[in-house]
């Protein structure tokens, strides 16, 4: 058996019939796209008042502080008893409030996996292969809602949508995070993914870098069966055209690529980088997969060799630990939220493959492995990024992902700070964007979001979601997620 691809990360055994599902559909589907009703700040000078301030630096929160915000733009950010503020400045009263840096997610995709409980068949897929659901309406929403305000799509199913999405957005048509839009994947034959164009050869892997950065696209994504010759051939390209490239691998290991000169590895090396397989053979997936990974020690020679050799070739890597989290016994906890803003067939079909994983599955241990590397690589200076990768068994949607990344990343090890800088900071750092977004100095855009409560000493506040303020316009969060209730998997 190969290694097994997120998405068939599963059980193996469901359930002969899935649960009814309690959820009912929403009485009329909204079909608005525009931003209309969902702004709640508009004034073009505004001060946030006595707000807890976490500035994505990684420096300890501040109390009582002022946040001045002109024109889109931050002017001044300190104590609020010395804050100088212009008369016509809209005074907000954030007491008992806290202000961080919007999220910038750089695994957060446009789809989502609603229907794979039915396509599978014994753990595979039939006819094409498996596919995704396109959210052309609910993704942007959540991920807003949640508080990202910057995103790269790592890897693109429906293309031309996603680039219609980031022109829509970008114009005010319709509400959403900035895009770092990424191109269709550049996988090798044979894929199992209905969705994916399968290279032929380097050439062609090329000429597809080519055309979708000719297109619009700014960042391309490798997958798991992609030969190094391939890869190779991508990269010089995508480096040629000044983007960069990540990788979800598996048929090349990380060591190869970081040779190839790959800018960012996704998910993390526990269930990816198949260097440790006893089964490997060049440019193939092996039959062990992340077993090979189980009873390896971070302290391990080999892997600190691993570690070092990422930070010394200057290649991030990209943590996703959400869609691990949902394919692991007794995990994540099941919230109302989620369940009321899924469609009652992606949440039956989640509910499906949840109710099927073993009590022996070694995931929660696989976990734990991948938040031990993670710490360790950040220890040893590695630049660590967030995303939630809202696919695997369906636990994972937009943005609500992108808070639980955060809140895990503080159960790997991190403090609430750190890992609200790993979300905020790092991922403007590795866009080249740290000069206009990532923390919250004076300068710099007015991406904010306010949540209740003081994420710096629990970090589940972070998930009470206020406002969000993209270029100094807030959104309402709570009428965003309202938006899209029971819609989520639909479109």
């Amino acid at each position: 058996m190969r290694i097994t691809p997120l998405l068939l990360l599963i059980a193996a055994v469901a359930p002969a019939k899935p649960p009814s599902s309690s959820a009912q559909p929403p009485s009329s589907l909204t079909h608005d796209f525009s931003t209309r009703g969902l702004i709640s700040v508009s004034a073009p000078v505004f001060v946030l008042h006595h707000v807890r301030l976490i500035d994505g630096s990684g420096s300890p929160a501040l109390a009582d502080q002022a946040v001045l915000v002109s024109h889109g733009k931050i002017l001044s950010v300190g104590p609020d008893a010395q804050a100088v503020i212009p008369a016509a400045a809209t005074r907000i009263d954030a007491t008992g409030d806290t202000v961080f840096p919007g999220i910038v997610g750089l695994h957060d995709h446009l789809y989502y996996s609603a229907s794979i409980a039915t396509e599978r068949d014994d753990g595979f897929a039939s006819g094409p292969g498996f596919y995704v659901t396109e959210l052309p309406y609910t993704a942007p929403r959540l991920y807003l809602a949640s508080g990202v305000t910057t995103l790269r799509t790592t890897g693109s199913v429906e293309p031309y949508t996603d680039l219609r999405i980031a022109a829509q957005i970008n114009a005010g048509a319709m509400p959403g995070p900035k895009m770092d839009v990424s191109a269709p994947y550049l996988e090798g034959a044979p894929t199992q993914f209905a969705q994916m164009h399968p290279l032929r050869d380097a050439d062609e892997a090329r000429r597809m870098v080519d055309f979708w950065s000719d297109s619009g696209m700014t960042s391309f994504k490798a997958y798991m069966d992609i030969s190094r010759a391939e890869l190779g051939a991508a990269i010089a390209e995508a480096h040629t055209r000044h983007h960069k490239l990540t990788g979800h691998l598996c048929s090349v290991t990380w060591p190869e690529a970081i040779s190839l000169g790959i800018d960012d590895l996704e998910h993390g090396p526990i269930f990816t980088d198949t260097e440790f397989s006893t089964t490997k053979q060049p440019d193939s997936c092996p039959t062990d997969g992340e077993q090979s990974w189980l009873h390896r020690s971070i302290d391990d020679p080999a892997v600190q060799a691993l570690i070092h050799s990422l930070i010394q070739h200057h290649v991030a890597v990209t943590s996703t630990l959400p869609v691990f989290e949902a394919m692991a016994p007794g995990r994540p906890p099941l919230t109302r939220r989620f369940t009321d803003a899924l469609a009652p067939a992606a949440l039956q079909s989640y509910l499906t493959l949840r109710a099927g994983i073993p009590l022996t599955s070694p995931m929660n241990a696989l976990l734990r492995k991948e938040m031990d590397f993670e710490l360790a690589f950040v220890h040893a200076g590695g630049l660590l990024l967030a995303g939630p990768d809202p696919t695997g068994n369906g636990g994972v949607l937009p943005g609500f992902g992108d808070q639980r990344e955060i809140e895990l990343l503080v159960e790997a090890g991190f403090t609430p700070v750190q890992a609200i800088s790993i979300a905020t900071r790092n991922g403007a750092s590795y866009l080249g964007q740290l000069d206009h977004i990532g923390t919250i100095a004076p300068g710099k855009d007015a991406d904010l979001v306010l949540v209740h409560g003081d994420p710096s000493t629990h970090i589940d506040d972070i998930e009470n979601v206020l406002t969000v303020f993209k270029n100094g316009t807030g959104f309402d969060a709570t009428r965003l997620i309202q938006s899209v209730q029971g819609q989520v998997g639909i479109w």
